[in-house]
């Protein structure tokens, strides 16, 4: 165990905060139309091992955190075709952006769920997380998301911002 969670908890935990940091960095650079392709290799990998490492807990039945899992890696997979087959041109720039920020969405959801699952104090807010503390807060969440998502359609250039440099 480590920080009293099973090992596989922990990794999985681990891969889905490196994937919202690498997220956020990646989110920045599409706002400044910066590809950042370190930062979008790595935000891809961890985001695709963590809907991957979802379907390695225990189940009796599909849960909504399989169903926000395949759809991240369907998501997931339309994003990185456009960005190392389409090379973000023509189409597959706006296709690229919605999908990472589909993805990184879908990742800081399930955050959402989990925070208020596993703190004391925003449980007692929403024990069933159908009150609506919880409701509000990924209502603010999707907000957020689908205006930073809009912004960096409009603003991701990548070859502009290359021949800047």
């Amino acid at each position: 165990m480590i920080l009293g969670m099973p090992y596989f908890t922990f990794f999985h935990v681990a891969i889905s905060l490196a994937g919202i940091v690498s997220g956020v960095v990646v989110l920045a650079g599409l706002l400044s139309s910066r590809p950042l392709p370190g930062w979008t290799a790595t935000f891809l990998v961890t985001t695709a091992l963590t809907s991957i490492t979802g379907f390695g807990f225990p189940f009796a039945a599909l849960l909504p955190s399989h169903k926000v899992g395949i759809l991240s890696l369907i998501v997931l997979a339309v994003a990185s075709f456009a960005r190392y087959f389409g090379h973000v041109a023509g189409a597959w720039r706006w296709i690229y952006v919605v999908g990472a920020v589909a993805a990184l969405y879908f990742n800081c959801f399930v955050l959402v769920v989990q925070l208020f699952k596993h703190i004391d104090s925003l449980h007692a807010l929403a024990p069933t997380q159908t009150e609506r503390p919880f409701q509000l807060t990924q209502l603010i969440v999707l907000v957020l998301f689908l205006a930073a998502g809009i912004r960096a359609v409009r603003r991701f250039r990548p070859a502009a911002a290359s021949s800047r440099v």
